[in-house]
């Protein structure tokens, strides 16, 4: 049984080395997105503005600030609680500018383990 390949598919080695070569860019495109991305900052905040995180594309926090009002000895959980939300909203920010722009440079091609 023979198997017909569509238009584009098969074609031999020229095909083949032209398929390498545009996998070879699109890995060099990731690894310097990657490398922009990780450079980036950004400022999120939390519980009204009274937390500001800040945090760069590595996903490595650069900075806790918080408004004195925030601060109660009396309230800890309050002050946990704002903390938690601060923190988590921050690594969101960063995971999806980082997925979005991947995909960007991916398209449609979903790979587990490329980012």
């Amino acid at each position: 049984m023979k198997v017909r390949l569509p238009q584009g598919m098969g074609g031999g080695p020229q095909n083949m080395n032209q398929m390498i070569r545009q996998a070879q860019k699109m890995q060099e495109d990731m690894e310097n997105l990657q490398a922009e991305l990780d450079a980036k900052e950004y400022t999120v905040k939390a519980g009204g503005g009274v937390c500001t995180i800040v945090i760069g594309g590595d996903k490595v926090i650069k900075s806790v600030e918080l408004d004195n009002a925030i601060v109660d000895p009396d309230d800890i959980e309050t002050l946990q609680d704002i903390l938690v939300a601060a923190f988590n909203e921050a690594y969101r920010t960063v995971e999806n500018t980082n997925a979005e722009a991947m995909s960007k440079v991916t398209g449609t091609m979903n790979v587990p383990g490329l980012f």
